[in-house]
């Protein structure tokens, strides 16, 4: 079992908000009977309510199994990481699901409308953890600390719990900005109650998220000197990273800020991560050990966290009982969900490339609702770098923490910043950067490269990013999501797959917020 504050059983009953349909009251106080003044009497709640900022990223609700902070949506389905990579995946060509659930389809057919159900759970899921994160800022103000005659040492950590707060909210923000655009925004400066907030445009959420990471930097704790699960400054850098590499997507074209992608990457780089030296050990259930890469995790624990999202989510929807779920360190699961496209192993010319982990022979998928079709992924196991399975009460849960930052995607970052132009970068860094990647999937230096072009690192981000939350931002930054430029199979509904509408770039505000926040504008389109 692995053992972090993040672990902590029974999350502070203070942040167990219940998100409705709507943002009407997004910074509502809860309303139970333990007041701040109580929970923040000391240093040791306020680092139980941090603790709910970031277990808010790990579990549906305070019981994850029956009971999640989203009104109307089923727990198993209400987490951050399955809505998020749902979103972000099932839309692509990474990934297709037999399943019939509501909403599931759409994204195949990439054909959503604004009453899609789990579009709806994540607009409202990162809307409650900006909620969440709001009411920790609110109440460490230095006045406020002070005035619970808080000093010294822990005062300053309280500091430190703020500023982790602050780029918690703004990640979130950030996942609002690239799949919304246009959402309702607050902050703690805001008044509690009935409030309800006004929309903000995408080039203006951009700028507030830029501004914030900036301000908070200098204060965020050095790289690789948090506690694990933690944010560190690296982690600042490496989402002003990703901001800066998708600048042109938020801003228009023209507006590339592909120098400051490829300086803040550096940044990240340059903060003491190295590369993990088995890549498939990155994705085990122990990933929590010697783990030198991972910038930060969203961690899960197969007992303190059980749910049915997460990863226990990506492990169980990928296999079925055909595929001996023991191997996989969940004896009794095996979902038979989500499976590859062809496009995905394709991509893998070379079978010295040790980053390909996939099931089965039969890479096309001419019967979207058979499970047998399709390539299997089996890049997440609930096994130690041993062997071993992890244990867990019901037998299908998993221990695997999912990264939301790796140096990896830094490299990535720094060669297409370059690529695209950026000037604080040189093309010989970059190539060795892609080489470091290169050398350790094929385990020695013959897959190594003497040059690249832009389509090359887009496959080389397939190659080493998949279903890690990244395809559709990669494929919008490309103009390839959209386009009948880049087609694979069920793209838009269709068996050899087609083009759609330009504005699918950009996901619907959702119905049930239009109505219950007059201030809010659809998303052109829809």
């Amino acid at each position: 079992m692995k053992k972090n504050f993040l672990k902590i059983a029974g999350f502070v009953g203070l942040m167990a908000v219940g998100m409705a349909s709507c943002t009407k009251d997004l910074d509502r106080m809860p309303t139970n009977s333990i007041t701040s003044e109580v929970t923040y009497k000391d240093v040791a709640g306020y680092k139980s309510v941090l603790a709910k900022v970031y277990g808010s990223y790990a579990t549906p609700g305070n019981d994850g199994i029956n009971q999640s902070d989203l009104a109307g949506l089923d727990p198993g389905q209400g987490d951050f990481l399955r809505l998020f990579w749902n979103a972000q995946e099932l839309s692509t060509e990474e990934a297709h699901c037999v399943w019939n659930d509501p909403g599931i389809p759409d994204f195949h057919n990439l054909n959503w409308t604004s009453s899609n159900v789990l579009l709806a759970g994540l607009y409202n899921r990162s809307l409650y953890q900006i909620t969440v994160a709001n009411e920790l800022i609110r109440e460490s103000s230095d006045a406020k600390v002070a005035g619970r005659g808080i000093s010294g040492k822990d005062a300053e950590d309280i500091k430190k719990y703020r500023v982790e707060a602050r780029f918690l909210r703004a990640f979130q923000y950030w996942v609002l900005l690239d799949l919304f655009g246009n959402p309702p925004f607050v902050t703690e400066n805001d008044p509690i109650g009935k409030y309800i907030p006004p929309q903000i445009k995408r080039a203006d959420l951009f700028a507030y998220i830029e501004k914030e990471l900036k301000e908070i930097e200098p204060e965020m704790i050095g790289a690789r000197q948090n506690e694990y699960g933690r944010a560190d400054k690296a982690a600042v850098d490496a989402l002003l990273a990703r901001l800066y590499l998708n600048a042109e997507v938020y801003l228009g074209a023209g507006k590339g800020r592909y120098a400051d992608a490829v300086t803040y990457a550096k940044a990240a780089i340059d903060g003491g991560y190295t590369l993990h030296p088995t890549y498939k050990n990155l994705f085990l259930g122990d990933n929590n050990l010697n783990n030198p890469e991972v910038i930060l995790s969203i961690n899960y624990d197969g007992t303190k966290t059980q749910n049915n999202g997460g990863t226990t989510f990506l492990i169980n929807a990928a296999i079925n009982a055909d595929m001996n779920p023991a191997s996989f360190g969940v004896p009794n699961g095996g979902w038979g969900g989500n499976r590859a496209t062809k496009n995905l192993p394709d991509l893998f010319t070379n079978v010295a490339d040790k980053r390909a982990m996939f099931y089965g022979d039969d890479a096309e998928i001419t019967n979207v609702a058979d499970f047998k079709q399709g390539k299997k992924i089996t890049k997440f196991r609930n096994v130690t770098t041993a062997g071993a399975v992890i244990p867990s009460p019901r037998g299908d849960g998993s221990s695997v923490d999912f990264p939301l930052f790796r140096l990896a995607e830094m490299y990535l970052i720094y060669a297409e910043g370059v690529k695209r132009g950026g000037t604080t970068g040189t093309e010989a860094q970059a190539l060795v950067y892609l080489n470091n990647l290169r050398q350790r999937a094929y385990g020695n230096t013959s897959g190594n490269i003497s040059s690249y072009d832009l389509q090359y690192v887009l496959d080389e981000r397939g190659r080493e990013l998949y279903w890690e939350g990244f395809r559709r931002t990669d494929l919008i930054r490309y103009d390839k999501f959209t386009s009948s430029t880049y087609l694979w199979p069920w793209k838009g509904g269709v068996k050899d797959g087609r083009g759609v509408e330009a504005y699918r770039k950009i996901y619907p505000i959702p119905s049930t917020d239009l109505t219950a926040n007059p201030s809010l504008k659809q998303n052109d389109g829809y």
